[in-house]
């Protein structure tokens, strides 16, 4: 029996888990990432590489070390590097003694053979295609569920009226969903981690500041890799909007793409034309969606060194001033910590108070006019 890992993004590992083992695969979980992770990462990685490469190199070698055999990740196209990750990490880890295969999902879209043949690899137990499509659909659910719960606690957490309650009650609930098998199982689980999350004490009519979250979608996803910003704005009072989720993208690259990331690319047109690679006309195009929506500001959050995100936020300045919209960048590496990030974020969240109660207020002076 094949001993497989992949990347930890969010909570998505318990979906990814259950689908590798449905289909005859022993799981090696990969350990949520800690400083022991980033250390490996940054002992064995280029030393310019972005945060999300040595993330998950480091997480390749604790997986390594406790028995995995093969890597599963996804590819992609365009001329951000993330989409030779794959390759790199496998041509590192074997260079070191590691002997470990690495299986890149690209796009089915694109690629639709490769997928199948990658699928073939991962199915040890020659499951038929009916059965290999029930185990997708069932892991495919666990994941919509495990976005929806995810992005109701960004609603609850800014209104909820003992702090900390909305982040309990929610580590309780993903484990429902974590034990959940069948497809009914996983509907009865997920409908009731919608229902206790709403059961939580809070003030309905409290005034809240909307903030958006953009950037490269591995800092977005993985609270270790952004220092759970999301979870340390909820305690600011602010509801939160992540532009990209999982399921998001998955549907962008697996069928055709969806009608949000298309108008967010329409949106970036007047600004950044061209696409530069990664996320970063979604980025500066949802920014502008956030705007003509009335958010209060706007967070990107990006690693160091990546040009897609250099390039947008460059672009960010100019869409800041035209649509008058408060943009906080935050470029993350392993140096990044969290007491300094938490005093940056309070301050913009006062600036963005400050804002929303003096329609006068000039973002370039930081006072009323």
């Amino acid at each position: 029996m094949p001993k497989v890992t992949f990347p930890h993004m969010g909570e998505s590992w318990r979906a990814f888990k259950m689908l590798l083992n449905d289909l005859g695969n022993e799981v090696i979980v990969p350990e949520k990432p800690n400083k022991r992770t980033l250390d490996f990462g940054v002992r064995y990685s280029p030393e310019f590489a972005c945060l999300p490469l040595k993330i998950l190199m480091g997480s390749y070698m604790e997986a390594c070390l406790n028995g995995a055999e093969i890597i599963v990740t996804s590819g992609g196209s365009g001329p951000c590097r993330a989409g030779l990750y794959g390759q790199v990490h496998k041509k590192i880890l074997n260079a070191v003694g590691q002997d470990i295969d690495v299986i890149v999902f690209e796009s089915p879209r694109a690629h639709p053979i490769d997928f199948l043949r990658n699928i073939k690899k991962l199915n040890p137990g020659r499951l038929s295609y009916l059965s290999v499509y029930d185990c997708v659909t069932r892991s495919w659910e666990k994941l919509k569920y495990l976005d929806r719960v995810e992005k109701l606690t960004h609603s609850l957490r800014p209104i909820e009226l003992e702090k900390g309650n909305t982040s309990k009650i929610y580590q309780k609930v993903i484990k429902w969903l974590d034990d959940a098998h069948s497809l009914e199982e996983i509907k009865r689980a997920g409908k009731a981690a919608l229902e206790e999350l709403l059961l939580i004490p809070r003030d309905l009519g409290r005034n809240v500041v909307k903030i958006g979250i953009v950037g490269e979608i591995f800092v977005l996803l993985e609270p270790s890799c952004n220092l759970d910003v999301e979870e340390t704005l909820g305690h600011l009072g602010v509801e939160v909007h992540r532009s990209i989720f999982l399921t998001d993208w998955t549907r962008d690259n697996s069928n055709r793409t969806t009608q949000e990331t298309l108008t967010a690319l329409e949106a970036a047109k007047p600004y950044l034309p061209t696409p530069i690679g990664g996320h970063g006309q979604e980025t500066v195009g949802h920014t502008v969606l956030y705007a003509n929506k009335g958010y209060d500001g706007v967070i990107q959050l990006a690693p160091f060194t990546c040009i897609p995100e250099i390039v947008a936020k460059t672009v960010l300045n100019g869409v800041s001033k035209i649509h008058n919209i408060p943009v906080l960048t935050f470029f993350l590496d392993e140096q990044t910590g969290k007491a300094g990030m938490v005093t940056r974020l309070e301050a913009f969240v006062d600036l963005v108070n400050r804002k929303r109660t003096n329609d006068n207020y000039d973002l370039k002076l930081g006072m009323a006019t």
